[in-house]
């Protein structure tokens, strides 16, 4: 997506003029001055929604000077250097205690009275009740002062069931001064980057934007048996036109994938406004929460595990177990969350809208040392009582690009994929980190919006082992959920924007001054896809196609480190020993005893799905909200449900109706076409992926529990998923956020038992939510309508053959 280094100066200037276009035409938008509709009419954009190759404003035109195969100058660096600047570790945030009577539906008090209380109900329904003089936004003086709607519906569900204990307070605003990917490069412009910070209680904002994010993604640590509250406010500017050329300024941050009630997954086109704030109620459920009949403490089931009960469980501060309901085959780790704002996703996430949270069970404390026949000994640390990351680290990878000025860059008219020509790690360029010799555990994440990774450890200097030797990993993870038995590999599957991998290294076989890189062996020189695995010597070499190719971040083995979780505490030699363990040792082995998880088997399904994601053919606007132009609006991805017409993305459009909790499903998602690739992402529930339609599957996916698939050119995959707990509206889509934004997304609704159920627990959700169109002086609602080819009542629905 980048010129080559040695391109000439003259097409270098032509294509950066090209961009400037670009970037006023962005400016026209956000500002509504023009439409998308007026780009078509004018013939800058053609009827699949892309940028018309017209010289002086696509980079892809041919000019007088040369066909142009990539487009872009190369990002400037301000003479960076690779491994030059420590790695930043996640930020933590401030975790505050709630309080409140014990009495239904009681709000909890945070302990500040300068802030309001967290309540089951929306405080829209205040401001409305006081006739809109009340409960004021009060940074712009307009609307509510809370984003999320009023009603029934997005009230928090089961909140007497769940209710919070703890809360966090985070500010989404815009990047303090001071910050920079790396030194050499310029500060960050305030509109350049709007990321998370940290939000004192109390603190009011303004229209103008507050100053509070930080590069670093945070790290939020939550545990099973501790419901809480987190509070985010949109600290962004009020004027659409103060984006920094690109990004919207109204936020809906979705907790991927956590179990949570549709109203807190932020992707029910709830986003607010700048000044408001939304509270998202993250109960920690265990997945079949609703039917003890499965778990496996049940002891008439004929799998039957006597520690059933103390798995299903999170940490407390001492040394015991939290027990919670459900099953503990489906506990969670390692998550994110980021904006979920229809049609601008990808421009929010790039800019910075993304934190990673870790959940902690009694099996995955986050603390080596404990040994109570529950807890895996995963490499964390000793310091804390549950959730220590001195040697459990989470990595966000991220791909941005720059402009000439060194500010963040992204091309909104890039329908394929935008590719940055930079990787960062923790919102660090290229950064270094040491390590002590030993274990440690790595919780990757593709943060990129349209790039592939393929991750392997190679050697860069040793005394043992030669320069691009591959270090072996156990594979313990994927996107949250332990596979049965470690995985011992030397190079990860590819891994789809989203995608989460745990592994495990071992660095004791390195000695002091040691050093090991992260490498990425995935080419890619077009968002529709990969072009391919390169080799470690090709890596370690360079590539002139493709400048991610080679390492990402450097591993230094040292003998001393300060601690993470102790700030009083520096490891030295001869004060620490390795307590977690040993994947090496035998009975973690296939045959032997050890076991990170149980399998869930496969069912026959009441229903089958299939769902086809393809290219160009979908159908027209009408009726698409929000934002979407009432005629001449077309994108180029589509979705088929079931083999009838494909369609793009309508928000008041459920293109599949889930009738009931508790039922099996098989889904097959297909790839439309080999061109591309999608690394489809469903909202809310994990499938158990089963096959891939005769294609190859690899131990680390098949039977595992995931949420993002990638499809694969021409690919398919299917999986059996079971929806249950909580009801509302969810969306299913691809993750290359390009092509979730160029429409490629659907909204599935997920119904709650019926009143008449003995499993009623008081949801509203026992009919389809109406479709919430926020503004800035409130919400008004629109009555949805269903695909009848998606409805199982329906006669058009037909089970599928997949």
């Amino acid at each position: 997506m980048f010129l080559a280094k040695n391109a000439s100066q003259l097409r270098l200037r032509e294509a950066e003029q090209a961009r400037q276009n670009r970037m006023e035409i962005v400016k026209a938008l956000s500002q509504d001055e023009i439409s998308r509709r007026d780009l078509f009419r004018w013939g800058l954009l053609t009827t699949a929604g892309t940028l018309a190759l017209k010289n002086g404003l696509s980079p892809f035109a041919q000019s007088a000077f040369a066909a142009v195969p990539t487009g872009t100058p190369r990002s400037p660096l301000f003479g960076a250097q690779k491994f030059t600047l420590a790695l930043q570790r996640c930020i933590q945030p401030p975790e505050y205690y709630l309080d409140g009577p014990d009495t239904p539906g009681a709000s909890m008090a945070w302990p500040n009275p300068g802030e309001k209380p967290a309540c089951d109900y929306s405080y829209h329904e205040y401001f409305n009740a006081s006739g809109g003089t009340e409960y004021v936004n009060p940074a712009t003086g307009v609307g509510p002062c809370e984003g999320r709607p009023p009603g029934d519906f997005f009230a928090h569900q089961r909140w007497d069931e769940l209710r919070p204990i703890s809360g966090y307070v985070l500010s989404l605003g815009q990047v303090q001064a001071g910050q920079k990917f790396h030194p050499a490069m310029p500060d960050q412009n305030a509109n350049s980057v709007w990321s998370f910070g940290n939000r004192a209680l109390g603190f009011e904002g303004n229209k103008f934007g507050s100053r509070t994010g930080v590069l670093a993604p945070p790290l939020v640590k939550c545990r099973y048996g501790e419901p809480f509250v987190c509070r985010i406010y949109n600290d962004l500017p009020d004027n659409r036109a103060d984006n920094g050329g690109f990004g919207r300024n109204e936020i809906s941050t979705h907790f991927h994938n956590a179990h949570n009630g549709a109203e807190s997954d932020g992707a029910c086109n709830a986003y607010h406004f700048p000044g408001t704030f939304y509270d998202y109620h993250w109960g920690i459920t265990l997945a079949r929460r609703d039917m003890p009949q499965i778990w496996l403490s049940n002891t008439s089931n004929p799998r039957f595990d006597p520690l059933a009960t103390k798995k299903a469980s999170g940490p407390d501060n001492g040394d015991g177990l939290i027990e919670v309901a459900g099953d503990f085959r489906e506990l969670q780790g390692s998550m994110w969350f980021h904006d979920h704002r229809f049609f601008f996703t990808a421009e929010n996430v790039h800019k910075g809208h993304y934190a990673v949270a870790n959940i902690y069970s009694g099996p995955d404390r986050g603390r080596e040392d404990f040994n109570d026949t529950v807890n895996l000994n995963l490499p964390s640390g000793t310091k804390l009582p549950w959730g220590n990351v001195d040697f459990d680290v989470n990595l966000a990878i991220s791909n941005p690009a720059f402009d000439p000025a060194g500010q963040l860059f992204f091309d909104i008219f890039d329908t394929d994929g935008f590719l940055g020509d930079v990787l960062a790690v923790n919102g660090t360029f290229y950064p270094y980190m040491e390590v002590l010799p030993r274990r440690y555990r790595f919780r990757t994440l593709n943060a990129s919006m349209a790039r592939f990774l393929q991750l392997a450890f190679a050697v860069n200097r040793s005394t043992t082992a030669a320069k691009g030797t591959l270090v072996p990993m156990y594979f313990i993870a994927n996107d949250g959920n332990f596979v049965v038995k470690p995985i011992k590999l030397n190079v990860l599957e590819q891994q789809g924007t989203a995608e989460r991998y745990d592994v495990v290294v071992d660095f004791s076989q390195f000695k002091n001054n040691d050093s090991i890189y992260l490498m990425n062996l995935l080419q890619q020189t077009s968002g529709r896809k990969p072009d391919g695995r390169v080799t470690i010597a090709a890596a370690l070499a360079g590539n002139a196609a493709d400048p991610a190719v080679g390492p990402i971040m450097e591993f230094r083995v040292v003998d001393a480190l300060q601690s993470v979780d102790d700030a009083s505490h520096r490891y030295e030699p001869g004060n620490w020993t390795d307590k977690s363990a040993n994947f090496a040792d035998p009975a973690w082995a296939a045959a032997g005893a050890k076991t990170l998880t149980t399998q869930i088997p496969l069912e026959p399904p009441i229903r089958t799905r299939e769902i086809i994601f393809g290219r160009s053919g979908g159908e027209g606007p009408a009726g698409c909200i929000p934002d979407c132009q009432p005629s001449a609006e077309s994108f180029p991805w589509s979705i088929k449900v079931n083999g009838k017409a494909a369609h793009t993305l309508n928000a008041n459009r459920i293109s599949e109706l889930i009738p009931k909790p508790g039922e099996v499903e098989h889904w097959t998602l297909i790839n439309g076409g080999g061109g591309w690739d999608h690394p489809i992402h469903l909202h809310f529930e994990e499938g158990i992926t089963i096959d891939r339609g005769g294609a190859s599957i690899g131990p680390t996916e098949k039977m595992v529990r995931k949420d993002v698939w990638r499809l694969r050119p021409s690919g398919r995959v299917k999986f059996q998923v079971r929806f249950g707990e909580f009801g509302g509206s969810y969306v299913s889509h691809c993750h290359n956020t390009i092509h979730e934004d160029f429409a490629m997304l659907l909204r599935y609704q997920l119904l709650s038992f019926q009143p008449t159920d003995p499993g009623y627990k008081g949801q509203p959700q026992y009919v389809p939510t109406l479709t919430p169109l926020p503004s800035r002086t409130g919400v008004t609602w629109k009555t949805p309508e269903i695909l009848p080819e998606g409805d199982p009542s329906n006669p058009a629905f037909k089970k599928t053959s997949s």
